[in-house]
């Protein structure tokens, strides 16, 4: 049975429960179930905290695991580890960030107290651009007010919109250290068909989610000017109507641009314009 850890609650929670269950897999009912068993798959859901999975995976406990690529990083897991797949929700930026108008380059560093909750992710950060720094303080939260109490001269923290820190009277510097999103991570170099299964699920989703089934008629003659409007993952499937001087098109076309390619089409000549939701796919 296929062992699979979950965020048991924090912002990718939800989200990673929605996806697998749009991939098929059973919903969990109540938030204080920490195990459940979805017999028809052959697959164990374990919920853990995100910052905790990738041990769990990395010790070959679990099999597989979706957290956060910035909690994965931070876990140091010496390449037991890796990332599978990426799943297109929790984005945010890990960035180096000080008192207003002070810092303008990681070249300032040199010498500095940083406060930060993924000191594992730092430090290899620190390590790869050679930058020596007086220390580096763990904390589990609230790290904007370590500088104002004295505890740090920079932090590095994740970034989603940034008013919590322009509140605090801090700004952003320097490249992001990391850009990070939801992940799919498993022991490095261990293949196993239900893992497949589960990531090929994963992908149906993803192209559900970004993609319609957009259907037209048009004119034979303009058939091919159609086709390079939509190209489709392959090409577009064509199929004779009784009218023979017309042709049918079915084709995928991505979610945010439906709008302007029926725009295109119909000032192209065709007609019939219907676009269809994709539940799943497998590509």
């Amino acid at each position: 049975m296929l062992r699979i850890a979950v965020p048991n609650k924090g912002s990718l929670s939800e989200a990673a429960s929605t996806m697998l269950q749009e991939a098929g897999y059973r919903k969990r009912r109540d938030t204080r179930e920490l195990v459940m068993v979805d017999e028809a798959n052959n697959v164990e859901f374990f919920f853990l905290r995100p910052r905790d999975i990738a041990v769990y995976v990395a010790a070959g406990t679990l099999d597989v695991g979706i957290t956060g690529r910035d909690l994965f990083r931070d876990a140091r897991t010496n390449g037991e580890a890796e990332e599978l797949m990426s799943l297109g929700f929790g984005r945010s930026t890990f960035r180096f960030a000080g008192p207003a108008g002070k810092y303008t380059s990681i070249d300032q560093l040199e010498g500095k107290r940083l406060a930060t909750s993924y000191d594992g992710l730092l430090k290899d950060y620190l390590a790869e651009h050679n930058i020596n720094v007086e220390n580096v303080v763990r904390l589990d939260g609230a790290v904007e007010s370590s500088i104002r109490l004295g505890v740090a001269d920079v932090i590095a923290d994740v970034v989603e919109t940034g008013n919590t820190l322009r509140a605090a009277g801090m700004d952003t510097f320097g490249e992001p250290i990391l850009v990070s999103e939801a992940v799919v991570i498993g022991r490095k170099g261990v293949s196993h068909r239900d893992i497949d299964t589960l990531l090929r699920r994963l992908q149906s989703v993803l192209v559900a989610r970004q993609y319609v089934l957009m259907d037209y008629n048009i004119p034979r003659e303009l058939a091919e000017e159609a086709r390079e409007l939509t190209p489709g993952f392959d090409a577009p499937t064509m199929s004779p109507l009784q009218d023979e001087s017309w042709v049918a098109m079915r084709v995928m076309v991505r979610k945010e641009e439906m709008n302007m390619v029926m725009d295109q089409l119909h000032t192209l000549g065709a007609r019939a314009i219907l676009v269809s939701a994709i539940l799943a796919t497998r590509i």
